[in-house]
């Protein structure tokens, strides 16, 4: 039960703060009071300072790879990340208006690999309440970058996904995101753009579960189908989000939503606890991710029983990373064992 109400405040409500609007609905609506924080988070410090990796993004002479490379590897780093989503249309005049979702975090984005043609960064959050002596550690999303690949594995709606070749290759780099438990999330295609001073990547249309923000309060529909633009800053990066939400058994199109993630570099914040954990289970993650991809290269499509935190399906994998972080040596086989058969007994269909 600690382990479901810590991940409810991290995910759904990271650290509340008094609420503000970029744009909204026109005057004659009435005003809808934003959802999505309930917590109150310990004041951090912004560096204003270009960043060492920015510096090296912006390096003269470097190839077209190298420097999307470096793009990537930007992303890493100390934040202060903030979430806001706004309904901007609603195609169903009769439909309810959606409340604004705001909220934000301190969050590590590390390094987890890096090579030529294949960058992940994983992302701790780490979080300090005002009143609560001890930090929040929990273990994020994850995206991994993979540079001409040959196939992505796609969300086809139900939980399901499936394996699908990508053509037209040339300077391609796919992002793959995985959720917290390092199940398959969605993945999209795009080319890296550098200029006029900012680096940029924007996605073709994807399909994708529907976030826990939503997911806590919306039934009427299944399914975000979007775009996301990656750009990177010298202070830090922003992830933009143009999704349509669709309800998959009529087809119709209920609303389109904006989302920005803005990611801006910290100074003079303790990520310790949230290194400790990363180095302490990665081992057993990357036992997790390895199943994953067994699955994906044997079967090609797969279905899971439920979504996999509306089901709570991460839940196991969670308590046996927590007794790594707590201490515990790690087993390879043992813990290879233990994934295969969790993944066999609670999550597949």
């Amino acid at each position: 039960m600690r382990l479901i109400l810590m991940l409810m405040v991290c995910f759904a409500a990271q650290a509340a703060e008094p609420k503000q609007f970029i744009f909204a609905w026109p005057l004659d609506q009435d005003a809808l009071k934003p959802r999505g924080a309930t917590t109150r988070g310990a004041p951090v410090t912004l560096d204003p300072v270009p960043g060492e990796a920015w510096k090296r993004l912006t390096e003269p002479g470097l190839t077209a790879q190298e420097r999307d490379r470096r793009a990537i590897l930007a992303m890493a780093g100390p934040y202060r990340v903030s979430f806001d989503f706004l309904e901007v249309v609603r195609y169903d005049p009769a439909l309810k208006p959606d409340a604004p979702y705001q909220s934000w975090g301190t969050e590590y984005v590390f390094v987890s690999e890096d090579r030529p043609d294949f960058v992940a960064l994983q992302h701790i959050l780490v979080m300090r309440m005002v009143g609560v002596n001890e930090p929040m550690v929990v273990r994020h999303w994850r995206q991994e970058w993979r540079y001409q690949a040959d196939a992505l594995l796609a969300y086809e709606g139900m939980n399901t996904w499936a394996r699908r070749s990508l053509k037209d290759k040339s300077g391609l780099w796919t992002q793959t995101v995985l959720q917290v438990d390092d199940s398959p999330r969605y993945a999209a295609s795009g080319r890296w753009q550098h200029a006029g001073g900012i680096s940029s990547w924007i996605s073709d249309e994807t399909w994708r579960p529907l976030p826990r923000r939503e997911f806590s309060v919306r039934k009427d529909y299944d399914v975000l189908v979007g775009t996301n633009r990656h750009t990177i800053t010298p202070q830090g990066w922003l992830q933009e989000e143009n999704n349509l939400k669709i309800s998959l058994n009529n087809g119709k199109h209920l609303a389109r939503e904006y989302g920005v993630a803005r990611y801006e570099r910290i100074r003079d914040y303790d990520f310790g606890p949230g290194e400790t954990y990363f180095k302490r289970t990665e081992p057993f993650w990357a036992e997790v991710r390895a199943a994953w991809r067994e699955l994906e290269q044997g079967r090609g499509r797969f279905s899971v029983r439920a979504p996999v935190d509306q089901g709570q399906l991460f839940i196991p994998f969670f308590d046996y990373a927590q007794r790594l972080a707590d201490g515990a040596p790690f087993d390879r086989e043992a813990a290879r064992t233990f994934v295969r058969r969790t993944l066999q007994n609670d999550y597949l269909k």
